[in-house]
């Protein structure tokens, strides 16, 4: 049977429970464990799929197609096990569900109330599916103190009483601040977050402390005695240069070890962390490094990249280079015709998703700038989108050529997607229907050209399957004029109808795809067009 960790955040938010959870079960794994790692996000929405990057950073999209946290990222990840819709909940879904119950009679009459129906849903969500795992993590977001937070605390109360300490565990991450002005470390807010926890009625078992310094001996068994916790589960959560280096942090500090001791589990021999070591030396030791810019529309808040920019950290990796990111606001291009010179000095161009008109001017320059200037250029669905409007409008000359995304258009090279094939099942959308849930969502199939550069980046694979999440597409009635004019249609859907990569094969590596190949690489496992394109910027740098 599954043992439950519930990780909770308190004092301030963005103290990186998600990596705290991450790096826990990676450490677990690293044991010998099987683990499954979930997310309870207190907000009203649904899922983030609505959502303004600005709002709620990026969307991480499962193979399942659900629209879910971006901690859900860190935890694949991490792990490499594949997150799926039931591993993300939200407060909307929880009572969209319950509400649901109530109108089908459900309830039998009764009065529906936070306290049991409620709790009594959360409940189940954590527990479903578990069986197989020795361990299943369970982070609750938001702060605790949070209002908004309250039903899934008392769920989590309530559920550890009925599993009992042999099968659940709290783990609480807080920080201790320094203070200038007094030169010390300040363990109050510590105390002060633990005792909100345990006026829920909730005892954490191990603390994660987070901190720019370290936290003197003195200091963590003051923590421990005031939160009334052992000295050794007081662990300093300090600040790291690498996200992947934080599981060799926590084991160093013995996380690893506390959370079997209090299963009741033996920690004895040292669990394999070689892979994380080979990982941040990588970091730390690069062999050379190379410049890539990506040229989007949310660049004032990078975690709307987040998977992004991790997948060209991996790509990075795959050659020992160090890959420094210049994060270029498309609409600049547009504001100023001679700002796309900027360009001139990267070794690589990465136009990536995105919604809307704002900006996509500027990102049709840069992939112009990136096919005549021959620069290693890489499109990701909206930015393939645009490097094959850019196409009809420079190579076939067709003015009009633009996404009915901004408005009619005379000549829609992309356009709103009503309807496809899902396996053997077809999926519609209207124009006027919902926003949320509609869009084309999870893995994919894509049948890959023989002699084409994408398909040497698969390593010679026929059929491949990727992530998505867009509602508009290109027009495949454009394919055979742009293929006559150089750009080669290199990926369709299995059936024909939907362009799925685009590529000049005269071009040193140039190539747009319809999906979001970020999403499934990982630090030891690189994806491959990540590591594709890395490669061809590292020759681009020594040419130049």
């Amino acid at each position: 049977m599954a043992r439950f960790v519930f990780i909770t955040g308190g004092v301030v938010s963005s103290l990186g429970k998600g990596i705290a959870s991450a790096s826990l079960g990676a450490l677990l794994q690293a044991r010998g464990y099987k683990v499954r790692l979930r997310k309870l996000d207190p907000y009203l929405n649904y899922d983030p799929g609505t959502m303004s990057p600005y709002q709620h950073g990026e969307v991480y999209v499962t193979d399942d197609g659900a629209e879910t946290d971006l901690d859900l990222g860190h935890y694949e990840r991490f792990t490499g096990v594949a997150a799926r819709k039931p591993d993300n909940w939200t407060t909307g879904r929880i009572y969209s569900d319950v509400i649901a119950a109530e109108r089908r009679g459900d309830y039998l009459g009764g009065t529906v109330q936070v306290i049991p129906h409620i709790t009594d849903k959360i409940k189940e969500v954590i527990q479903a599916e578990t069986d197989p795992y020795d361990f299943v993590l369970v982070e609750i977001g938001g702060t605790v103190g949070d209002i908004e937070s309250l039903p899934f605390l008392e769920a989590m109360r309530q559920l550890a009483n009925e599993l009992g300490p042999q099968r659940s565990l709290f783990m609480h991450l807080t920080l201790v601040p320094y203070i200038a002005s007094a030169g010390e470390l300040k363990t109050k807010p510590t105390q002060h977050s633990v005792k909100e926890l345990l006026g829920l009625g909730i005892q954490p078992q191990i603390l994660l402390c987070r901190s720019d310094r370290p936290i003197p001996e003195n200091e963590r068994r003051k923590i421990a005695l005031f939160c009334n916790v052992r000295p050794e589960s007081v662990i300093p959560a300090l600040d790291a240069r690498t996200i992947y280096e934080v599981p060799l942090m926590y084991h160093r500090e013995g996380l690893d070890q506390e959370v079997l001791r209090h299963f009741g589990l033996s920690a004895y021999g040292e669990p394999d962390m070689t892979r994380w070591a080979r990982i941040v030396q990588a970091v730390k030791q690069p062999e050379g490094e190379v410049t890539i810019a990506v040229v989007g529309k949310y660049t004032n808040l990078l975690d709307a990249y987040k998977s992004l920019s991790e997948a060209l950290a991996h790509g990075g990796m795959a050659h020992n280079v160090r890959v420094n990111l210049d994060w270029v606001d498309s609409q600049i291009f547009e504001d100023d015709s001679a700002a796309v010179a900027r360009l001139e000095k990267v070794n690589g161009i990465l136009v990536p998703g995105g919604f809307g008109e704002r900006g996509a001017e500027g990102k049709i320059e840069a992939v112009k700038f990136a096919r005549e200037r021959r620069i290693p250029f890489f499109g990701i669905c909206f930015g393939m989108q645009m490097a094959v409007i850019e196409a009809a409008r420079n190579l076939l000359h067709i003015k009009g050529a633009s996404s009915t995304e901004f408005g009619a258009c005379p000549e829609p090279v992309v356009g709103l997607l009503t309807e496809w094939l899902r396996g053997n099942e077809v999926e519609k959308r209207a124009a006027a229907g919902d926003l949320g849930g509609t869009m084309r969502l999870g893995a994919y199939p894509a049948a890959l050209a023989e002699g084409s550069l994408v398909r040497e980046v698969y390593a010679g694979a026929p059929v491949i399957e990727e992530r998505h999440r867009h509602r508009y597409e290109v027009n495949v009635a454009y394919k055979d004029r742009l293929e006559a004019a150089g750009l080669r249609f290199s990926g369709m859907s299995p059936d024909g109808v939907l362009p799925e990569i685009v590529e000049y094969p005269d071009h040193p590596w140039f190539i747009g795809v319809q999906y979001h190949p970020e999403l499934k690489s990982k630090p030891f496992e690189p994806h491959p067009l990540f590591a594709g394109f890395v490669g061809a910027a590292v020759k681009q740098a020594r040419l130049v």
